[in-house]
């Protein structure tokens, strides 16, 4: 019985440590997000990044990313958003997506440790970080919508 109330209680605390407070967003909690392609439904299960230092370190020195698993970050207001790969060892797929869903660019197969400045050349509220070749293998394409929370259906 003992043993029970303190699993109980190490989990109780280790899921208020990952959420942190209540209605907010970590970025270790995992949600899911779907892209609509003229292929079909595509779900990917993601991390959300909402403060400056969450989307400051986004994937940095992480070694691998599973297939299906991403990072949405959120920059609610939509505005110009600009990123890069300094410190991230894998390469990625760079989807930005507009407020309404639509995806306004993707920047594919994106270098490893690169300083180099990717632009969303317009206003967007989210990017989403998969492995590189997700877009490809699944035919995602600018003009796809985003089904997930952050983005409105207007």
């Amino acid at each position: 019985m003992g043993r029970r109330v303190i699993t109980f209680i190490g989990l109780l605390a280790l899921g208020l440590l990952l959420t942190g407070s209540p209605g907010r967003l970590r970025a270790t909690e995992q949600q899911t997000l779907e892209i609509v392609t003229k292929g079909g439904v595509h779900v990917f299960a993601v991390e959300i990044a909402v403060t400056n230092e969450e989307r400051a370190r986004g994937l940095m020195y992480r070694k691998e990313l599973a297939e299906g698993r991403g990072m949405l970050f959120d920059f609610a207001p939509d505005q110009e958003v600009s990123m890069w790969m300094k410190n991230t060892y894998i390469s990625l797929d760079m989807i930005f997506i507009q407020g309404d869903g639509r995806i306004l660019r993707i920047a594919e197969n994106t270098k490893p440790l690169s300083e180099a400045i990717i632009s969303s050349n317009g206003q967007v509220r989210g990017v989403l970080e998969v492995i590189a070749g997700t877009a490809k293998k699944f035919g995602i394409a600018p003009g796809d919508r985003v089904a997930h929370p952050l983005f409105s259906r207007r």
